[in-house]
């Protein structure tokens, strides 16, 4: 079985897990892929030798982020549409999708390998420009969502929208998100947008600070194509594609539809999306108390 392993050295608990991880994978006797930048880091001042990619293809049966959401996030970008399964060892906060604890780490790996798991398929968005954006590049699409919002500015850009070519109308606003059923629980529920399961063939419009207080979070089928055009007081603005940013030209227009491909998610069978909810929706309020 062949393993890419991806994440991000921010602190010393995703360094504990990464080893953790390597030691389990190594008593399995798996074939083990590291991503470069990372065992870079991580091996300044030490002699490790394990074998490092930089892109993958379909020699590989299974990809394993190490830290929090967001590092799911960035290991997606490493996979577009290669249909490789993807899990998470979660060393960060929320963990909606790096879902396995440091301590869970063996009986997820022995798990996947009696395929005592689920896969649940989690649908992406595309993004458009016209004119193209060089700094968006192949990259285009997003697990969470793609937003657009203000930049330089403390005052606020009207976003006009549109749905299948049909004007819906012009939020005034911070800016816009568009979030995939996935990016429901991330930047969206922040705003006050709905949570909805990540089988839902939904989209979520939700506005950033709207002024209008009757502007509320519209959820729209995923078979819509959302058109935006930006104004306001500055020449620019800033559109995200989860944890990556672009800076657009004001009146570029932008074309958002979901993607033609979905990111396969292992969900192991003792895990669910509702459990993870209720779990951590006990968790803030523990942290409250």
């Amino acid at each position: 079985m062949k393993i890419a392993i991806y994440s991000q050295f921010y602190k010393n608990k995703s360094l504990d897990s990464f080893v953790k991880l390597l030691e389990v994978l190594n008593k399995k006797s798996f074939e083990v892929f590291v991503e470069a930048e990372f065992f870079a880091e991580i091996n300044k001042n030490s002699f490790l030798e394990l074998d490092t990619f930089t892109v993958l293809d379909n020699s590989y049966d299974l990809l394993i982020s190490v830290g929090g959401d967001g590092t799911i996030l960035r290991a997606v970008t490493f996979l577009k549409d290669l249909d490789i399964p993807l899990i998470g060892v979660n060393t960060g906060r929320l963990g909606f999708l790096a879902t396995i604890q440091t301590n869970e780490i063996q009986d997820a790996i022995e798990a996947i390998l009696n395929k005592n798991y689920n896969i649940s398929e989690r649908s992406l968005l595309e993004i458009y420009t016209n004119p193209d954006t060089e700094s968006i590049g192949e990259l285009n699409f997003a697990l969470n969502e793609i937003a657009v919002s203000r930049k330089d500015t403390t005052s606020m850009i009207t976003v006009e929208t549109s749905l299948n070519n049909e004007y819906l109308t012009s939020y005034w606003s911070d800016g816009l998100i568009v979030s995939t059923p996935t990016g429901s629980t991330g930047y969206s529920l922040s705003c006050g947008g709905p949570v909805i399961t990540p089988n839902t063939s939904s989209l979520i419009l939700t506005p950033i600070a709207p002024h209008n207080l009757s502007a509320r979070p519209l959820v729209i089928p995923d078979d819509a194509i959302i058109t935006l055009k930006v104004s306001g007081r500055e020449k620019n603005y800033l559109v995200s594609l989860d944890s990556r940013i672009a800076t657009l030209k004001e009146h570029t227009t932008i074309t958002i539809k979901k993607a033609s491909f979905k990111i396969k998610m292992i969900e192991l069978t003792h895990e669910s999306f509702l459990k993870t909810l209720r779990k951590k929706l006990l968790w803030g309020e523990d942290k409250r108390n």
